[in-house]
Protein backbone atom coordinates (compact mmCIF):
# COMPACT_ATOMS: atom_id res chain seq x y z
CA UNK A 1 0.00 0.00 0.00
CA UNK A 2 2.71 2.33 0.99
CA UNK A 3 4.06 2.18 -3.20
CA UNK A 4 1.30 3.86 -4.21
CA UNK A 5 -0.68 6.21 -1.12
CA UNK A 6 0.68 9.34 0.11
CA UNK A 7 0.28 10.39 3.44
CA UNK A 8 0.11 13.65 4.67
CA UNK A 9 0.83 15.03 8.03
CA UNK A 10 -1.79 17.21 8.78
CA UNK A 11 -3.41 16.28 12.28
CA UNK A 12 -6.95 17.51 11.59
CA UNK A 13 -8.10 15.85 7.71
CA UNK A 14 -11.42 16.82 6.95
CA UNK A 15 -12.98 14.28 4.59
CA UNK A 16 -14.42 14.99 1.67
CA UNK A 17 -18.26 13.81 3.33
CA UNK A 18 -17.60 16.54 6.06
CA UNK A 19 -16.51 19.54 3.46
CA UNK A 20 -19.55 18.70 1.52
CA UNK A 21 -22.06 18.63 5.23
CA UNK A 22 -20.30 22.71 5.73
CA UNK A 23 -21.07 23.64 2.24
CA UNK A 24 -24.54 22.44 2.68
CA UNK A 25 -25.18 23.84 5.66
CA UNK A 26 -24.01 27.47 4.47
CA UNK A 27 -26.16 26.56 1.56
CA UNK A 28 -29.69 25.61 3.48
CA UNK A 29 -28.60 28.96 5.57
CA UNK A 30 -28.75 30.92 2.56
CA UNK A 31 -32.04 29.25 1.16
CA UNK A 32 -33.54 30.16 4.63
CA UNK A 33 -32.99 33.62 4.75
CA UNK A 34 -35.73 33.79 1.82
CA UNK A 35 -38.47 31.51 3.13
CA UNK A 36 -40.91 32.77 5.53
CA UNK A 37 -39.25 32.87 9.28
CA UNK A 38 -41.71 30.53 10.62
CA UNK A 39 -40.10 27.70 8.51
CA UNK A 40 -36.98 27.23 10.51
CA UNK A 41 -38.83 25.82 13.06
CA UNK A 42 -39.32 22.64 10.47
CA UNK A 43 -35.71 22.97 9.35
CA UNK A 44 -34.25 22.89 12.87
CA UNK A 45 -36.16 19.67 13.71
CA UNK A 46 -35.23 17.79 10.58
CA UNK A 47 -31.43 18.38 11.56
CA UNK A 48 -31.07 15.02 13.24
CA UNK A 49 -33.40 13.18 10.93
CA UNK A 50 -31.99 13.75 7.88
CA UNK A 51 -28.96 14.74 5.85
CA UNK A 52 -27.90 18.32 4.75
CA UNK A 53 -28.76 17.43 1.34
CA UNK A 54 -32.32 16.09 1.68
CA UNK A 55 -33.06 19.50 3.68
CA UNK A 56 -31.80 21.78 0.92
CA UNK A 57 -33.65 20.12 -1.36
CA UNK A 58 -36.77 20.20 0.99
CA UNK A 59 -36.12 23.77 1.64
CA UNK A 60 -36.10 24.88 -2.62
CA UNK A 61 -39.27 22.52 -3.08
CA UNK A 62 -40.71 24.34 0.19
CA UNK A 63 -40.05 28.09 -1.63
CA UNK A 64 -41.35 26.38 -4.90
CA UNK A 65 -44.72 26.19 -3.09
CA UNK A 66 -44.71 29.59 -1.40
CA UNK A 67 -43.57 30.86 -4.95
CA UNK A 68 -46.94 29.60 -6.30
CA UNK A 69 -49.25 30.98 -3.56
CA UNK A 70 -47.50 34.27 -4.40
CA UNK A 71 -47.70 33.60 -8.43
CA UNK A 72 -51.17 31.89 -8.20
CA UNK A 73 -53.72 32.40 -5.16
CA UNK A 74 -54.97 35.71 -5.76
CA UNK A 75 -55.67 35.91 -1.57
CA UNK A 76 -51.86 36.18 -1.85
CA UNK A 77 -51.43 39.23 -4.39
CA UNK A 78 -50.12 41.70 -2.35
CA UNK A 79 -47.74 39.18 -0.05
CA UNK A 80 -43.87 38.94 -0.22
CA UNK A 81 -42.73 35.73 0.92
CA UNK A 82 -41.88 36.81 3.89
CA UNK A 83 -45.41 38.03 5.35
CA UNK A 84 -46.51 34.17 5.48
CA UNK A 85 -47.15 33.02 9.02
CA UNK A 86 -47.88 29.78 9.92
CA UNK A 87 -51.14 30.48 9.78
CA UNK A 88 -51.47 30.36 6.15
CA UNK A 89 -51.43 26.52 6.02
CA UNK A 90 -54.53 26.51 7.82
CA UNK A 91 -56.39 29.04 5.65
CA UNK A 92 -55.52 26.49 2.52
CA UNK A 93 -57.77 23.56 1.28
CA UNK A 94 -57.11 20.18 -0.94
CA UNK A 95 -57.54 22.07 -4.09
CA UNK A 96 -55.21 24.20 -3.08
CA UNK A 97 -52.81 21.43 -3.18
CA UNK A 98 -53.52 19.70 -6.18
CA UNK A 99 -53.58 23.08 -7.95
CA UNK A 100 -50.13 23.26 -6.93
CA UNK A 101 -49.56 19.86 -8.07
CA UNK A 102 -50.84 20.11 -11.63
CA UNK A 103 -48.28 23.70 -11.22
CA UNK A 104 -45.54 21.61 -10.66
CA UNK A 105 -45.53 20.19 -13.90
CA UNK A 106 -44.40 23.30 -16.07
CA UNK A 107 -43.80 27.02 -14.12
CA UNK A 108 -41.70 29.48 -14.69
CA UNK A 109 -38.33 30.58 -12.77
CA UNK A 110 -37.46 33.93 -13.68
CA UNK A 111 -36.66 33.87 -17.41
CA UNK A 112 -36.59 29.93 -16.61
CA UNK A 113 -39.14 27.24 -17.19
CA UNK A 114 -39.03 24.54 -15.26
CA UNK A 115 -40.97 21.02 -15.40
CA UNK A 116 -40.97 18.18 -13.39
CA UNK A 117 -41.83 14.60 -14.28
CA UNK A 118 -42.90 11.89 -11.73
CA UNK A 119 -39.81 11.67 -9.86
CA UNK A 120 -39.77 15.56 -8.77
CA UNK A 121 -43.38 15.95 -8.71
CA UNK A 122 -43.32 12.78 -5.94
CA UNK A 123 -40.68 14.62 -4.17
CA UNK A 124 -41.72 17.93 -3.77
CA UNK A 125 -45.28 16.30 -2.93
CA UNK A 126 -43.53 14.36 -0.30
CA UNK A 127 -41.73 17.52 0.97
CA UNK A 128 -44.89 19.43 1.32
CA UNK A 129 -46.39 16.34 2.88
CA UNK A 130 -43.62 16.55 5.97
CA UNK A 131 -43.74 20.19 6.29
CA UNK A 132 -47.31 20.13 6.81
CA UNK A 133 -47.50 17.06 9.10
CA UNK A 134 -44.61 19.40 11.65
CA UNK A 135 -46.82 22.36 12.14
CA UNK A 136 -49.81 19.73 12.49
CA UNK A 137 -48.10 17.41 14.65
CA UNK A 138 -46.98 20.26 17.50
CA UNK A 139 -50.39 21.78 17.18
CA UNK A 140 -49.31 25.18 14.73
CA UNK A 141 -52.34 24.27 12.87
CA UNK A 142 -55.96 22.44 12.71
CA UNK A 143 -55.58 21.14 9.62
CA UNK A 144 -53.29 19.22 7.21
CA UNK A 145 -54.97 19.27 3.50
CA UNK A 146 -51.68 17.67 2.20
CA UNK A 147 -53.14 14.09 3.17
CA UNK A 148 -56.04 14.40 1.33
CA UNK A 149 -54.22 14.54 -1.87
CA UNK A 150 -52.93 11.46 -3.36
CA UNK A 151 -48.47 11.60 -3.83
CA UNK A 152 -48.02 11.27 -7.64
CA UNK A 153 -46.94 7.27 -8.15
CA UNK A 154 -43.60 6.58 -10.08
CA UNK A 155 -43.33 3.63 -12.52
CA UNK A 156 -40.24 1.48 -11.90
CA UNK A 157 -37.28 2.44 -14.93
CA UNK A 158 -35.83 -0.76 -16.93
CA UNK A 159 -32.34 -0.91 -16.18
CA UNK A 160 -30.29 -3.31 -18.78
CA UNK A 161 -27.59 -5.13 -17.61
CA UNK A 162 -24.30 -5.54 -19.43
CA UNK A 163 -23.16 -9.27 -20.15
CA UNK A 164 -19.64 -10.28 -19.97
CA UNK A 165 -18.81 -9.62 -23.86
CA UNK A 166 -20.45 -5.71 -23.27
CA UNK A 167 -18.24 -5.10 -20.14
CA UNK A 168 -15.27 -6.32 -21.82
CA UNK A 169 -15.96 -3.98 -25.41
CA UNK A 170 -16.83 -1.17 -22.60
CA UNK A 171 -13.18 -1.66 -20.95
CA UNK A 172 -11.41 -1.90 -24.05
CA UNK A 173 -13.08 0.38 -25.66
CA UNK A 174 -11.49 3.08 -23.16
CA UNK A 175 -8.16 1.94 -23.48
CA UNK A 176 -8.04 2.21 -26.87
CA UNK A 177 -10.62 4.61 -28.20
CA UNK A 178 -7.27 7.65 -28.34
CA UNK A 179 -5.02 5.42 -30.62
CA UNK A 180 -5.96 7.02 -33.62
CA UNK A 181 -6.34 10.50 -32.02
CA UNK A 182 -3.94 13.29 -32.79
CA UNK A 183 -2.72 16.95 -31.61
CA UNK A 184 -4.77 18.04 -28.10
CA UNK A 185 -7.47 15.31 -28.30
CA UNK A 186 -4.54 12.95 -27.90
CA UNK A 187 -3.24 14.77 -25.34
CA UNK A 188 -6.87 14.97 -23.23
CA UNK A 189 -7.17 11.44 -23.71
CA UNK A 190 -3.72 10.08 -22.21
CA UNK A 191 -3.83 12.28 -19.63
CA UNK A 192 -7.39 10.98 -18.71
CA UNK A 193 -7.28 7.13 -19.70
CA UNK A 194 -5.91 5.47 -16.95
CA UNK A 195 -8.38 7.59 -14.27
CA UNK A 196 -11.12 6.98 -16.44
CA UNK A 197 -10.20 3.16 -16.68
CA UNK A 198 -10.43 3.12 -13.03
CA UNK A 199 -13.51 4.99 -12.29
CA UNK A 200 -15.36 2.77 -14.63
CA UNK A 201 -13.77 -0.34 -13.91
CA UNK A 202 -14.47 0.42 -10.29
CA UNK A 203 -18.31 1.38 -10.82
CA UNK A 204 -18.60 -1.86 -12.33
CA UNK A 205 -16.54 -4.23 -9.99
CA UNK A 206 -17.77 -2.97 -6.84
CA UNK A 207 -21.43 -1.26 -7.23
CA UNK A 208 -20.16 1.86 -5.42
CA UNK A 209 -22.55 4.89 -6.49
CA UNK A 210 -21.38 7.54 -8.14
CA UNK A 211 -21.37 9.94 -5.67
CA UNK A 212 -19.45 7.20 -3.22
CA UNK A 213 -16.86 6.79 -6.18
CA UNK A 214 -16.05 10.62 -6.36
CA UNK A 215 -15.92 10.98 -2.37
CA UNK A 216 -13.22 8.39 -2.19
CA UNK A 217 -10.03 9.52 -0.54
CA UNK A 218 -6.63 7.38 -1.48
CA UNK A 219 -6.40 6.55 2.04
CA UNK A 220 -10.00 4.32 1.48
CA UNK A 221 -7.86 2.15 -0.87
CA UNK A 222 -6.77 -0.83 0.79
CA UNK A 223 -4.84 -3.45 -1.22
CA UNK A 224 -3.73 -5.63 1.14
CA UNK A 225 -7.50 -6.64 2.00
CA UNK A 226 -8.56 -4.96 -1.62
CA UNK A 227 -10.90 -3.34 -0.71
CA UNK A 228 -12.38 0.28 -0.66
CA UNK A 229 -13.93 2.02 3.04
CA UNK A 230 -17.24 3.65 1.21
CA UNK A 231 -19.53 6.56 2.99
CA UNK A 232 -23.22 5.24 2.66
CA UNK A 233 -26.05 7.74 2.64
CA UNK A 234 -26.65 8.95 5.62
CA UNK A 235 -22.66 8.52 6.67
CA UNK A 236 -22.24 4.91 7.38
CA UNK A 237 -19.12 3.40 5.99
CA UNK A 238 -18.63 0.11 5.20
CA UNK A 239 -15.71 -1.44 3.33
CA UNK A 240 -16.65 -3.44 0.00
CA UNK A 241 -14.50 -5.40 -1.54
CA UNK A 242 -12.93 -5.97 -5.19
CA UNK A 243 -11.36 -8.37 -7.53
CA UNK A 244 -8.06 -8.49 -9.02
CA UNK A 245 -9.09 -6.38 -12.55
CA UNK A 246 -10.30 -3.57 -10.26
CA UNK A 247 -7.12 -3.97 -8.55
CA UNK A 248 -4.49 -3.29 -11.40
CA UNK A 249 -6.75 -0.41 -12.81
CA UNK A 250 -6.35 1.27 -9.90
CA UNK A 251 -2.83 0.34 -9.06
CA UNK A 252 -2.47 1.86 -12.85
CA UNK A 253 -4.04 4.76 -12.10
CA UNK A 254 -2.31 5.63 -8.63
CA UNK A 255 1.46 5.33 -10.59
CA UNK A 256 -0.42 8.41 -12.79
CA UNK A 257 -1.72 10.28 -9.76
CA UNK A 258 1.51 10.18 -7.87
CA UNK A 259 2.86 12.91 -10.53
CA UNK A 260 -0.24 15.14 -10.04
CA UNK A 261 0.28 17.93 -7.81
CA UNK A 262 -3.48 18.87 -6.29
CA UNK A 263 -4.97 22.21 -5.96
CA UNK A 264 -4.95 22.82 -2.08
CA UNK A 265 -7.54 21.30 -0.03
CA UNK A 266 -8.03 18.27 -2.69
CA UNK A 267 -4.79 16.19 -1.50
CA UNK A 268 -6.53 13.56 -0.39
CA UNK A 269 -8.92 13.02 -3.23
CA UNK A 270 -8.63 9.57 -4.93
CA UNK A 271 -9.83 10.39 -8.53
CA UNK A 272 -8.82 14.21 -9.92
CA UNK A 273 -10.48 15.79 -12.28
CA UNK A 274 -8.14 17.93 -15.28
CA UNK A 275 -8.07 21.02 -12.76
CA UNK A 276 -6.42 18.98 -10.34
CA UNK A 277 -9.63 19.08 -7.72
CA UNK A 278 -11.57 15.74 -7.28
CA UNK A 279 -13.18 14.64 -9.35
CA UNK A 280 -17.31 15.92 -9.29
CA UNK A 281 -20.39 14.06 -9.69
CA UNK A 282 -21.51 15.54 -13.10
CA UNK A 283 -17.57 14.52 -14.59
CA UNK A 284 -18.08 11.37 -13.91
CA UNK A 285 -21.95 10.70 -15.36
CA UNK A 286 -20.48 12.70 -18.44
CA UNK A 287 -17.56 10.52 -19.22
CA UNK A 288 -19.80 7.16 -18.34
CA UNK A 289 -22.06 8.93 -21.31
CA UNK A 290 -19.27 9.42 -23.29
CA UNK A 291 -17.42 6.17 -23.48
CA UNK A 292 -21.14 4.41 -23.32
CA UNK A 293 -22.73 6.28 -26.00
CA UNK A 294 -20.12 4.66 -28.46
CA UNK A 295 -20.84 1.20 -27.84
CA UNK A 296 -24.43 0.38 -27.27
CA UNK A 297 -26.37 1.32 -30.36
CA UNK A 298 -28.53 -1.62 -30.72
CA UNK A 299 -29.68 -2.27 -26.70
CA UNK A 300 -32.56 0.50 -25.79
CA UNK A 301 -33.21 2.10 -22.32
CA UNK A 302 -36.12 4.11 -20.79
CA UNK A 303 -33.89 5.30 -18.19
CA UNK A 304 -31.25 7.11 -20.51
CA UNK A 305 -30.28 7.08 -23.79
CA UNK A 306 -27.32 4.28 -22.56
CA UNK A 307 -27.97 1.24 -21.70
CA UNK A 308 -24.21 1.21 -20.14
CA UNK A 309 -25.01 4.59 -18.58
CA UNK A 310 -28.33 2.92 -17.27
CA UNK A 311 -25.83 0.21 -15.39
CA UNK A 312 -23.15 3.00 -14.27
CA UNK A 313 -25.17 5.72 -13.15
CA UNK A 314 -28.18 3.32 -11.16
CA UNK A 315 -26.21 0.88 -9.65
CA UNK A 316 -27.20 0.13 -6.39
CA UNK A 317 -25.06 -1.70 -3.76
CA UNK A 318 -24.05 -5.17 -5.99
CA UNK A 319 -21.46 -5.40 -8.36
CA UNK A 320 -23.12 -5.73 -12.30
CA UNK A 321 -20.05 -8.44 -12.53
CA UNK A 322 -17.36 -9.83 -10.32
CA UNK A 323 -14.10 -8.46 -11.75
Amino acid sequence: MDKYIDYYNDSKKVTYHEQTDISNILKLRAVLKTLPDFCKDYFRAMDPLTTTKTRISYAYDIRIFFQFLLDENPAFKDYSMKDFTVDVLDQLKAIDIEEYQEYLKVYKNGDKTETNGERGLKRKISALRSFYAYYYKHEFIQTNPTVLVDVPKTHEKNIIRLDADEVAMLLEHIEHCGDELTGQKRVYYEKTKERDLAIVTLLLGTGIRVSECVGLDVEDVDFKNNGIKVTRKGGNEMVVYFGHEVEKALKKYLEVRKNIVPVAGHEHALFYSTQRKRIGIQAVENLVKKYAGAITTTKKSHHTSFAVLTVLLCIRKQAIFTL
